[in-house]
């Protein structure tokens, strides 16, 4: 594989996160409508109604489209710029194992303490993403 194919493959892990959070949120808000937990006009303009466990998967949901904005324009200048290299593909990985490691907390036992650490780990990863690149583009060429 090419360092392209490298630095490119945990985004499609990531995207992989995100398909199946929407199909399980999107499975489970067919369910409670049709066990009539929840009424579509409940949750016409807002989303408070849905049981507590499909908000935790539709917040979980939301927040992949957050913080991992930052991630893909990393990647895409990466590329781009042609300075993948291994450090910008081990610091993906580890970005995108963090995002795992959220989701896995965030629509399990959602310990915020716990998801603020995984959260808080993606933060400085992706900084140090951004450091990287920023020092390859600017110091090391």
């Amino acid at each position: 594989m090419t360092e392209t194919q490298f630095l490119l493959l945990p985004a499609f892990v990531h995207v992989g996160l995100v398909m199946v959070l929407a199909m399980r949120m999107g499975r489970g808000r067919v369910e409670a409508v049709s066990r009539g937990d929840v009424r579509v006009n409940d949750i016409a303009l807002d989303g408070s109604a849905w049981p507590d466990d499909l908000r935790k998967l539709s917040n979980n949901y939301s927040s992949q489209f957050e913080l991992p904005v930052l991630y893909y324009a990393a990647l895409a200048l990466l590329l781009a710029t042609g300075f993948a290299d291994m450090m910008a593909i081990a610091l993906s990985w580890i970005f995108v194992g963090t995002r795992v490691v959220h989701s896995l907390i965030h629509t399990g036992g959602n310990v915020v303490v716990q998801r603020f650490y995984a959260f808080l780990a993606g933060v400085v990863f992706l900084f140090l993403m951004w450091a990287w690149f920023g020092i390859r583009l600017f110091v090391i060429g």
